[in-house]
Order: C-alpha cells, then sequence, then structure tokens
C-alpha cells in the first residue's frame, strides 16, 4: 500500500479513500501478513474503525496535520487501554496514561493501528530477542532486522504505516531503518518528551521515528517535539541553540562534512559496503560539500563506554524491582546484560563520566572544523542464525557507528544508500550537534535523493515523493544582507566568519535603495538609505544566515552612523541589514551609479 502522508493527504482530499477504509485495507494485509513478529498488541479493528470515524467527523481537518495517518509505537510506550510489555510477557502492565509523544500524534488525528515487536526491554540492535518471534529483514528472511525497534521498522517497510515511532539509546533507531531501507530519526535528546517511555538507559533514552521519507520524518517531529513538564529530562533549543546556516540548499559557501580516516572505518568483512560508503561520500560532496577527514577514535571511545560502562546500571535502575522477583524471566543475552549492572560501583561511575568529559572535549576539536559528520550507519548485516551463535560480539559490532551518539549528546538521521551486492540495503547517517536536527533533516533529505530510488521494502520510487518544505532562513539562524566592509573579501567580513554565519547568495536591493560613501570610516564604510520612488537598479548586496544568538554582538558593534534595519531585495523579500541614519549622508559622495560597494572600492584602488 502507498501509505507516504502526501499520497493519502491527496487521496482523502479527492474523495478516492477515507481514514475508514484505509483502517480496514490495513487490517486486512495485516490478516494476509500474519500478527507476528511484527506486532505484539493490535488496537482492535473495531476500536480503531470507530475511531477513524471519529476523525472523518472532525470539522477543521487544518487543525489536524496527520488527519487519518496510521501509525504504530514500540511496546515500551504507554498507551491507555493496552498493556505495555516491553516484549516480556511478565512484565505486562496496564498503563492509566498515554505517553506524551504518541499522545501529540494522537490529538493530530494519527491513528494508532498497534504496538510492535523490540528486542526485550529494549536491550540490543539485532531484533532477535523476544519471545513474540525474531522480525526479518524484508529483503531478506535469513538476515536480522535490526534491533530494538525491530517491529517499527518492519511495520513501516512493509507498508503497514506510513511511520512508526521506537526508541534509541544505542542506534535502535537507526539499524533497523539502515536494514529496511528506511529513513531513521534519532532527534536530540529531550525534544521529544520520554514521559510514558519505560526506560532502558534514562539519561540517554529518545525517542525516534522511522518513515519512508524525511519530509515525512519531518511532519511528525514537528508535531511530536517540545517541552513537557511531566518528563524531567525535557527540554528544547535557547534561540540560536543548534543553529544550522550550512542546511541550506544550494548555498554559495560549502558545508563541511566529517569522515573518518580510512585507517579507523570498519566494515568487519562486508566487501560490498566500503564502496557503497566512498559513494555516498561522493554523492554529498556532489550536493555542495567539503568533505573533512577526522580520527574517529575518540568517538569510538565514547561508543565503547556504553555497555563496557557503568551506564549499563541505567538497565537494572529501571527494571531492579522486577528483575529481583522475576529472575527467570528474562530472555537469556538481555538478563545477562542486564545482571552485569550489579557490579558497578558509585566510584566507577564518577571515573566514567570524567572519562566520558574527557572524550567530550577531544572530540570538540572536530566540530570546529565540520558542520556534521557521515558515518555507515551500520558496518555490515548479520544473518539471524549468526547473531544466534555470536549474540554479544556480534551486537557490539553492529553498534560501531552508533553507540556514542547520545552519550556526546547529538543528533542523527540514516537515510538509504542503495543496495549492496547481495541484495541488501546499505546506509549512511548524518550525525550533528545538538538541535541541529531541522538542518541535519534538510542535508539528510538531498542526500537520501540521490542515491535511493525505492521506498521501504516496495518498488514505489523516492522520486514521486515531496522533499522536506523549506524555509528562507535555516533553522535558528537570522538573513543578514550586508552591502559594504562585511562583504566577502572586505576587511570586516571575518565579523560575519566568528559567528559561524554562511554565505547563502548575491542579489541586489529593491531599486528604491541609494547607496554613499560615508565620510571619515575606518574601513572606509559605505551607507545605503532607503528612498521611496527612487526606481534605480538596485545595489549589489550579499545575504548571509546569521545565528540567531550571535545577533546581538554583531548589532553592538555597528558604529554609528550605521545601524541595522529591514531591507527589501530585488526579489520582493525582505532581510535584516544595514541601512545609514541621514545624518550620515551629509555631504556624503553618492555611489549608486556604481551599483554596489565594490566597484567603488576598485576605484580607489
Amino acid at each position: 500500500m502507498n501509505l507516504d502522508i502526501t499520497a493519502l493527504e491527496n487521496a482523502y482530499r479527492a474523495g478516492a479513500l477515507s481514514p475508514t477504509a484505509l483502517v480496514q485495507q490495513i487490517y486486512r494485509e495485516i490478516e494476509a501478513q500474519g500478527e507476528r513478529p511484527v506486532w505484539i498488541t493490535l488496537v482492535p479493528k473495531e476500536k480503531n474503525i470507530i475511531r477513524a470515524a471519529e476523525v472523518e467527523a472532525s470539522t477543521s481537518r487544518s487543525a489536524l496535520p496527520l488527519f487519518g495517518i496510521p501509525f504504530a509505537v514500540k511496546d515500551n510506550f504507554d498507551v491507555e487501554g493496552m498493556p505495555t510489555t516491553a516484549a516480556c510477557p511478565e512484565f505486562a502492565r496496564q498503563p492509566v496514561e498515554t505517553a506524551t509523544a504518541v499522545k501529540r500524534l494522537l490529538d493530530a488525528g494519527a491513528i494508532l493501528i498497534g504496538k510492535t515487536n523490540m528486542d526485550q526491554f529494549a536491550t540490543g540492535l539485532v531484533g532477535t530477542r523476544s519471545p513474540y518471534g525474531i522480525c526479518s529483514s524484508v529483503f531478506n528472511p535469513e538476515y536480522i532486522s535490526g534491533g530494538s525497534s525491530s517491529g517499527s521498522a518492519v511495520a513501516v517497510a512493509r507498508g503497514l504505516v506510513s511511520f512508526s515511532l521506537g526508541t534509541d539509546t544505542a542506534g535502535s533507531g537507526r539499524v533497523p531503518a539502515a536494514f529496511n531501507q528506511l529513513v531513521g530519526f534519532k532527534p536530540s535528546r529531550g525534544w521529544i518528551s520520554t514521559q510514558g517511555l519505560l526506560p532502558a538507559c534514562r539519561t540517554l533514552d529518545c525517542v525516534s521515528i522511522f518513515a519512508e521519507t524525511c519530509a515525512d520524518v519531518d511532519r511528525v517531529f514537528k508535531v511530536s517535539r517540545g517541552f513537557d513538564t511531566a518528563d524531567t529530562y525535557s527540554r528544547v533549543p535557547l534561540p540560536g541553540q543548534g543553529a544550522a546556516p550550512w542546511s541550506v540548499a544550494g548555498a554559495a559557501s560549502p558545508f563541511r562534512f566529517g569522515v573518518p580516516t580510512v585507517a579507523s572505518l570498519k566494515f568487519f568483512g562486508d566487501e560490498s559496503a566500503p564502496e557503497k560508503f566512498d559513494a555516498a561520500v561522493e554523492a554529498l560532496a556532489s550536493l555542495g560539500g567539503d568533505p573533512v577527514r577526522f580520527d574517529y577514535e575518540p568517538f569510538r571511545k565514547a561508543a565503547s563506554l556504553l555497555y563496557s560502562g557503568p551506564w549499563v546500571a541505567e538497565r537494572l535502575a529501571a527494571l531492579k524491582d522486577f528483575v529481583r522477583d522475576n529472575p527467570g524471566s528474562l530472555e537469556p543475552t538481555v538478563g545477562s546484560i542486564i545482571s552485569c549492572a550489579a557490579r558497578y560501583s558509585a566510584v566507577e561511575a564518577f571515573d566514567a563520566a570524567y572519562e566520558l568529559e574527557a572524550l567530550r572535549r577531544e572530540t570538540a576539536s572536530v566540530w570546529e572544523q565540520v558542520d556534521f559528520l557521515l558515518l555507515p550507519t551500520a558496518p555490515t548485516q548479520f544473518t539471524i542464525a549468526q547473531v544466534q551463535q555470536a549474540p554479544v560480539e556480534l551486537n557490539s559490532n553492529l553498534g560501531y557507528y552508533t553507540n556514542f551518539v547520545n552519550l556526546l549528546d547529538l543528533s542523527v538521521v540514516a537515510v538509504p544508500a542503495g543496495f549492496k551486492a547481495n541484495g541488501l540495503p546499505f546506509s549512511v547517517s548524518l550525525i550533528g550537534q545538538a538541535f541541529t536536527d531541522d538542518g541535519v533533516l534538510q542535508v539528510a533529505d538531498r542526500l537520501h535523493r540521490s542515491l535511493a530510488i525505492t521506498l521501504g521494502g516496495s518498488d514505489r520510487k523516492l522520486a514521486g515523493t515531496p522533499a522536506i518544505a523549506t524555509t528562507p532562513a535555516p533553522q535558528g539562524c537570522i538573513l543578514m544582507a550586508v552591502v559594504g566592509a562585511h562583504l566577502t573579501g572586505q576587511p570586516l567580513n571575518w565579523q560575519m566568519t566568528q559567528r559561524k554565519a554562511r554565505l547563502l547568495r548575491a542579489t541586489r536591493t529593491h531599486g528604491d535603495y541609494r547607496l554613499f560613501a560615508v565620510p571619515n570610516t575606518t574601513p572606509p564604510k559605505p551607507g545605503l538609505v532607503y528612498e521611496p520612488g527612487f526606481g534605480g537598479q538596485g545595489i549589489e548586496v550579499e545575504v548571509w544566515a546569521m545565528p540567531e544568538d550571535t545577533v546581538g554582538s554583531f548589532l553592538n558593534a555597528i558604529p554609528p552612523p550605521l545601524s541595522l534595519g529591514t531591507l527589501r531585495l530585488a526579489d520582493g523579500s525582505t532581510v535584516k541589514g544595514f541601512l545609514c541614519e541621514p545624518s550620515g549622508i551629509a555631504g556624503a559622495l553618492e555611489i549608486t551609479h556604481l551599483g554596489g560597494w565594490r566597484k567603488y572600492v576598485q576605484g580607489m584602488g
């Protein structure tokens, strides 16, 4: 079934489909495929038909951004009226409240189909640790689906829902996406509430989103994110935090992306994966990026802390009473991991925290050189039989490129990057600093469209789906037009680059502006004056994206008679930019006829 969000919206709008009819189709398909191993608990069909009718009866579809869109959630989210099992039948509990993230989706008009299978207690990247059956890749039943959000990924890849929620502590929102040709998005910690989510590692857990496209992920993310007073780890970005001036398509200045040195790349014997990763690097460069090689070793060291350090004790903290009272109920591998938690002391926990801070400082030098990282999502993909023979070792291998992300407080989106020689999909991850989520999604969408052809486990074409809707100013930025000494190559341009502003384009003002050489300024500066009805040819300007939190210091550095105001550009749009007070042009030389400051400076030379 074609369940991408825009396709459903168009079908609803045209009267070719209704939410009620769609629900009936989905349940017929689930019956045909079988409930296991994808699902643990389904919402009863009759209940969802009533829910669909209620959505249809809404008086304002515009108030429901996910009107009639079907979704699934991993079975460690609480949903009122449905058991939460976390893939452990003995643990099953009946919650009285729905998790905040799920409730926000329901309030937006989405329809919950059911709760999906998972590695028990969200412990694993393989998808084989569940009494409800083993999910496999939609491309080959012998290969793992990835975990722990296995059912959430497979439900989307099989076309049973438009999107799903998983969780991500070590990579569980990315590895299953990689193995099923999906987009897997792990937002910045705390931006989507984890209230009503059974913790794995409470300080690190994130709600993740699976969908066929970055545009669908973006739609769901905008609905589900936001501050939640009920979640003590909830947070939202401050002004300018996470600014992504590098994310604009076609910008005049390139973005810079980090690529691990060849020596630090590992693929554990997968002969096709290196070639696919190299192709992704080339594709991203062709989209306007400059690759920068970096040493992956400090990131790898941070990754190793997750399971080889005291953070594993958080898994016991969430389950200590249950594990004490039900010692034989855990899946063997999960039980062995959680039981190890008790051996860590408070001293070891502090030692590990100190080590992580040292690694955070060490990795900070990489972020001075790049805007985001490009890594393989997973180094390889194993068969179910291989994982059953070496469950801990192979699981650890799968986390080689994922485990550090939450420890270092980063945002990441995994996107399909073509198919390997064995017919299995390959995936790459774009990893940005905290709260650069929107910017990373923008670039990831363009990369996805340059590398992939089909969607999920279907033969439908990615090209037939819409790209992410863009806004003029990138996340956390203000568009700023410069006209004189701040232009590229001019003496004050450093005031732009020092604030991490990025050049987007060169253009001209609307014709109602005049330009003067302001006397007695060092270095020489022009004065731009708005004169309604002047009707000239416009003045050359550059438009830059400047992080919001740096605009104040920039404004403070502007001497009189210059100031910041609102400029109208030749295309009718408006941006902030330099203007001159009328007193500043008294006796000044008018240079409007030159069309811009550069020609005047050239003449001075």
